[in-house]
């Protein structure tokens, strides 16, 4: 692109700009929302558990993965690029779709269920794009397959919840779908990937990785609906151990650089490892409360969706907004020090978890937690919007 065109033009001539912008926007403004609605400050047309599960799913991680897909696909299928007009209607699909959202908070609860109705076609579009896009490709790999399979789960869990507001009662398990196969299989599908790739590992990998953690993440949401049994809970914890074990031996057989890479790769490391520390610290969890009938307040998933999921999101968002606007892939002191305060808001948010089982009046920590999330992606809009939006160098 030369430097004659326009900002307004720059901001729409790469997939990923726009979209990460959308998915920055809404990370704030859902999370100061669902802060007030959990206070009680405001009454929205929504429950402060739906509005904070489905609009950090679809309002902000489903975007991110829609950039970061449509920039990335066609390269792993060795297909052609997404087209300019496909990934602009989306883009304004999903923008129009997210103002509807907050007006149907406020106003009206047929506006908010039109507006999912409109997401879930949305993403249904972008599901059958990447689809075609694997059809045509020369590249048909066992990773693009997965993340096919985990951005269907996505598609049907959307939907799942869709229905449970004008229709069926399968919450928990449309909240279950989308958590465990579709945001957090997908990111995993996309890191077990791209990160030996970044690290330059030259391991040989295990064609059965993602087959066996698909099988056992499909064993886990089904133990997780049957968890009133005390079978089924003591199935989970073995299973948490499993997966844990598992990942993590696989991880370290990759040989990667864990204590001699620079930040932008580290960062990813530390996501990474997040995962099974998070499936332990479940089934330690899990533990507790079967034997010691303690509540962490969901302090696991909590892990997963801030340790693994928010530490790789931002390190991988850091790093695909510099490399693809012309700058190095590095990490200087301010965005290190990003990386850093994710793994604060994590220890805040369990340090909140620990204190609800142990019954103390530490409320406060709730609000730190969220105050800092915010703040994390208001300094990173702050360090990066510039260069999404008009292609300002750092």
């Amino acid at each position: 692109m030369s430097s004659k065109e326009s900002s307004s033009n720059y901001f729409l001539s790469q997939p990923h700009q726009p979209f990460f912008t959308l998915a920055l926007l809404n990370a704030v403004i859902f999370m100061l929302l669902f802060m007030l609605s959990y206070k009680g400050i405001l009454l929205l047309n929504l429950s402060p558990l739906k509005l904070h599960v489905y609009s950090l799913i679809f309002l902000v991680f489903n975007n991110v993965f829609t950039g970061f897909l449509f920039t990335t696909f066609p390269r792993f299928t060795a297909s052609t690029a997404i087209s300019y007009g496909f990934y602009r209607a989306i883009f304004f699909i999903n923008l129009l779709a997210t103002a509807l959202f907050i007006v149907g908070l406020f106003l009206s609860s047929y506006t908010l269920y039109f507006s999912m109705l409109t997401l879930a076609i949305s993403q249904l579009f972008v599901l059958h794009k990447l689809y075609r896009t694997q059809q045509v490709g020369k590249a048909k790999t066992q990773d693009t397959i997965f993340i096919l399979i985990a951005y269907s789960f996505g598609a049907t869990g959307h939907l799942l919840f869709l229905l449970c507001e004008i229709w069926v009662d399968l919450d928990r398990f449309a909240i279950l779908l989308s958590f465990y196969m579709f945001v957090i299989f997908l990111t995993f599908s996309i890191a077990q990937r791209m990160v030996p790739f970044f690290s330059h590992s030259i391991a040989q990998r295990d064609e059965r990785f993602l087959n066996t953690i698909l099988v056992l993440f499909v064993l886990k949401l089904t133990l997780f609906m049957l968890d009133g049994f005390t079978v089924a809970i003591v199935s989970m914890i073995i299973l948490d151990i499993i997966l844990a074990l598992y990942m993590t031996g696989e991880f370290l057989r990759w040989k990667l650089p864990l204590f001699t890479s620079s930040s932008i790769l580290w960062v990813l490391y530390l996501g990474l490892f997040w995962l099974p520390a998070a499936l332990m610290f479940s089934a330690l969890s899990s533990t507790l409360e079967l034997f010691f009938d303690l509540t962490f307040t969901l302090i696991d998933t909590h892990l997963l969706a801030i340790g693994f999921l928010t530490t790789i999101f931002i390190g991988f968002a850091t790093r695909v907004t510099l490399g693809h606007s012309g700058e190095a892939p590095y990490a200087d002191r301010f965005t290190t020090n990003l990386f850093w305060l994710i793994q604060v808001i994590v220890i805040m948010r369990a340090l909140y978890g620990l204190s609800t089982a142990l019954e103390l009046e530490l409320g406060f920590l709730f609000d730190i937690s969220a105050t800092l999330w915010i703040m994390l992606f208001v300094l990173w809009g702050y360090k990066y919007g510039k260069i999404l939006i008009f292609g300002v160098k750092r």
